[in-house]
């Protein structure tokens, strides 16, 4: 890993095995990009990719004589409007209206290891020789202002973290109208776009398509990083698929308004860019005042689609999640929503953890309705104190019950909303966003407490951190069931309620950094209506996330896989829940639920007193299978096999570290007549390594990556007497072990 500089040209060439990023400056002083991709031997001069054209009806710029023409060169961080006219990075709106930025490069400093955003989630190291970070300072001296361009290479991956940050350093305030943090030009559009996109309850769809010329756009607007679009993009050649090729990915450590656009000009150039969506945001910085963007971490890989995923899921379990549940296997956990909703008291929450306990879960989370007059949706949040009259001796009371079960005892929380009806609603009206004279839209009977007001955030974590204080709590489940709407503060002034969806998010994220550091033991899983907020942003916070309100196993095989782009199967809430599906009203296996589960953090959503016999002993099985297999299942190397977006037959595998265990899961979604033979090929396996695997045999590594591993089931040829041969909604999962010499 290094960071080369050529100080004669000024050329910058960020190095490792798995990647190469190369810059320079313009004879006019801005930056230009020149290379990203595969790793090149360093030279003298690149001189030769700075490629320039004299073009009809282009406009050029003074300082750079006719051979610069910013609309047909690869700018390093684009502006508009000085012979530009594509979407630019930056737009800083200045005392006398102008909106055009010059920022030429001044300085470079090397670091070793990797600084910290302040007030911003982020990747880190824990050792300077992890990686190294080039901060490139750049100029506007007509406005006073400075740009701060941060590139963190890291050590052992394709991997470059970037970020941005702006200085006044004028005598007037100034309006940043846009400040996108990662942009890049690449030299052709021979791409394909891949992003995770969908709604509540079928979240992370992949949805693919070759770039062509104009503005690929996808955001959110929702205040949140959506159940609608994820803050990330991945471009790939059209012949890369899941095992090699060219890849991309883009993904940005934030969980608010965001854009990431392709913009792919007449001459098949194309423009990648990610940050805060401008639309709504105006950051008013005063002189002397910085401007801090989030973090964009792009991962090459020729490896195909699984290298990219896999790069990410390694950086982010160790080097974006923190503290003591960063690397520690999940517990197995109930939580006693769709087995009682509102409907509970202490006895019949006792009578459910008792049972749990003795199918072999290890955590009770108790859900929503515990506090406050919280009897349903319409009243109650924002007061967070226990509601007596279902637990006499409130939260502590009951977790202390929950432990003499032998479990440990978690808690939901919403600590964002309010209802219109609760009694912080009522004490502070202007607690919420709202405009003044307009309507006020609810959802599900809910405001949004405005986070942009720090005492608001003193407020809620007064009353969250009393509980946490005087009960045995383990787990934390952070919901957040509704998008921002009416966005004003009654705290600001008019020219900063342009400010309020990004103070909003560091509100919360004040409130997470407050509570993970006062209660460091504690397991937070962060949530929104299900999966409306799984971003980098909160992974930085709480190491796992609610993938979905959809539990239905064929669904979440859909969710869990396209999830998988970009975040580790470690950070994906699943559970086992009761059927008819409570979103689907399918019916499913009991056994298919289970091994759909075990590729994430696994746990139940049902009251297991419901179940037969037979089943509960099931569930028992299941539960020491998961605990004997956690650790390898949740951070082994992940691979993605066969799609369920395009295969009747799904699967997916892990794999340690040494290669000597492996576990596969297949799954068939619907059963078929006289069907032809399958099997899949493996992947990550050591070829000269024998394995066995459970119930079929000893094989070759290199047998069941080459040849693969035969599934074919009694739907293949004639149909038998075994009804229990074939089935819709069928899975197996494959344990390998290596055979010891």
């Amino acid at each position: 890993m290094s960071i080369l500089v050529n100080p004669k040209n000024n050329t910058f060439h960020l190095q490792n095995d798995h990647i190469s990023y190369i810059m320079t400056v313009y004879p006019n002083g801005q930056m230009a990009q020149l290379y990203c991709g595969k790793p090149i031997h360093d030279k003298e001069d690149f001189s030769y990719l700075l490629e320039g054209s004299l073009r009809s009806h282009s406009a050029y710029v003074e300082n750079g004589g006719d051979s610069i023409s910013l609309e047909h060169t690869k700018q390093e961080y684009a502006v508009y409007g000085s012979s530009d006219f594509r979407e630019p990075a930056i737009e800083v709106r200045q005392e006398n209206g102008s909106r055009l930025s010059d920022f030429v490069y001044k300085s470079y400093e090397i670091l070793p290891g990797k600084p910290a955003l302040p007030g911003l989630p982020a990747t880190y190291v824990e050792s300077g020789d992890e990686a190294e970070t080039l901060v490139l300072h750049l100029a506007d001296e007509t406005a006073d202002m400075e740009l701060q361009l941060m590139y963190t290479l890291f050590a052992g991956a394709g991997i470059l973290a970037r970020s941005v940050r702006v200085i006044n350093n004028g005598s007037s305030p100034v309006f940043l109208e846009r400040v996108m943090s990662f942009c890049l030009d690449l030299p052709d559009a021979d791409y394909d776009l891949v992003q995770l996109s969908g709604s509540w309850a079928r979240e992370r769809t992949p949805v693919s398509h070759h770039l062509v010329q104009g503005i690929h756009a996808v955001e959110s607007l929702r205040g949140h990083s959506s159940h609608q679009n994820n803050p990330f993009l991945l471009l790939k050649r059209p012949l890369t698929d899941e095992f090699a090729g060219e890849a991309m990915g883009f993904s940005f450590v934030y969980s608010g308004n965001f854009l990431a656009q392709v913009q792919v000009d007449t001459y098949n150039m194309t423009r990648v860019m990610m940050g805060i969506h401008p639309n709504w945001f105006c950051w008013k910085l005063e002189e002397g005042e910085a401007f801090q963007a989030p973090e964009t971490v792009m991962v090459f890989s020729d490896k195909g689609l699984n290298g990219v995923s896999q790069t990410y899921h390694k950086l982010y379990q160790n080097r974006l999640c923190r503290g003591v549940w960063r690397n520690r296997p999940r517990p197995i956990l109930l939580n006693n929503w769709e087995a009682t909703y509102f409907d509970f008291d202490e006895e019949k929450l006792l009578n459910i953890a008792a049972k749990a306990k003795e199918c072999g879960v290890e955590l009770f989370v108790l859900d929503d309705g515990w506090f406050g007059k919280r009897r349903n949706d319409y009243a109650g949040l924002g007061d967070w104190y226990p509601a007596t009259e279902l637990l006499p001796e409130g939260i502590a009371g009951l977790s202390r019950k929950v432990e003499a079960l032998g479990l440990k005892f978690g808690l939901w929380i919403e600590p964002e909303m309010v209802n219109p009806d609760s009694d912080l609603y009522r004490a502070h009206p202007d607690w919420v966003l709202s405009i003044p004279d307009r309507y006020r839209s609810l959802s599900r009977h809910q405001c949004v407490l405005d986070y942009s007001r720090p005492e608001v955030v003193d407020h809620i974590h007064g009353m969250i951190a009393k509980i946490l204080r005087e009960s045995k709590i383990s787990y934390i489940k952070w919901d957040m069931n509704r998008s921002i709407t009416e966005c004003w503060s009654h705290a600001l002034p008019a020219d900063r309620q342009g400010e309020v969806f990004h103070r909003y998010i560091l509100g919360v994220y004040s409130l997470y950094d407050r509570l993970t550091c006062e209660f460091p033991e504690i397991l937070f899983e962060s949530c929104a209506g299900g999966g409306g907020r799984f971003d980098p942003g909160l992974l930085y916070y709480a190491p796992q996330t609610w993938t979905s309100d959809n539990t239905d196993a064929v669904e979440r095989m859909k969710i869990q896989y396209g999830t998988s782009y970009v975040y580790p199967v470690s950070s994906m809430g699943s559970h086992v829940s009761a059927v008819p599906n409570h979103q689907m009203n399918r019916i499913t296996p009991l056994k298919t639920r289970a091994e759909v589960a075990y590729f994430g953090t696994y746990g139940y959503e049902l009251d297991l007193n419901r179940l037969t016999e037979e089943e509960q002993e099931e569930v028992k099985q299941y539960s020491e299978y998961m605990k004997q297999n956690r650790e390898l299942l949740q951070f082994g190397t992940f691979y993605r096999l066969q799609s369920p977006f395009t295969h009747n037959e799904m699967s997916w595998m892990v794999v340690s570290e040494d290669k000597k265990e492996a576990i596969v899961g297949d799954y068939r979604i619907l059963s078929e007549v006289n069907a032809g033979f399958t099997r899949i090929r493996l992947q990550g396996l050591d070829k000269d390594t024998c394995y066995e695997v459970e119930g079929l045999g000893r094989f070759y590594g290199d047998e069941m990556m080459n040849l693969g591993l035969v599934t074919s089931n009694g739907s293949t040829g004639k149909p038998g007497d075994d009804v229990t041969a074939a089935r819709d909604f069928d899975s197996t999962v494959y344990r390998l072990r290596a055979v010891e010499d």
